[in-house]
């Protein structure tokens, strides 16, 4: 990325989207996990504790990947992968908005989706071990 601004600007996105998945895989990781797996169990997801399991990790150590720019975008693959799961066992029969009508609906896992695309085929930005290892994307 040649680009300064777009550069700055790919790290700001990796860095927002990281904190957020921290934010949810965190709490999932220290204490939530029965409820977690209760919620898993419920959507017929198969051997719901493992899944709980994996989620948590994925969602917390793939935001602090993300934050520090490494592995962005096998990471950023696995956490899309995660969404458009999201998308399709538990969002998309409420419809569209987050909150208001339909609640609980797909638009904040399609921006996060997106978001993801972004760090896939434009690379980490600027500021990531990534970078600095030289396997930046594009």
């Amino acid at each position: 990325m040649t680009d300064s601004r777009s550069a700055w600007s790919l790290t700001v996105l990796r860095a927002v989207a990281g904190i957020i998945f921290v934010m949810h895989g965190y709490p999932k990781l220290f204490g939530g996990i029965g409820n977690t797996a209760g919620f898993f169990e419920g959507l017929g997801i198969p051997l719901p504790t493992i899944a709980a399991w994996g989620i948590a990790i994925l969602e917390t150590a793939g935001g602090l990947a993300l934050i520090l720019g490494f592995l962005v975008t096998p990471v950023a693959i696995l956490l899309a992968i995660h969404m458009l799961a999201g998308i399709l066992l538990v969002h998309l029969p409420n419809g569209f908005y987050v909150v208001g009508p339909g609640q609980g609906g797909v638009e904040f896992n399609l921006l996060l989706i997106a978001s993801l695309l972004t760090l896939i085929a434009l690379g980490p930005g600027a500021a990531s071990i990534d970078e600095s290892r030289g396997s930046e994307v594009p």
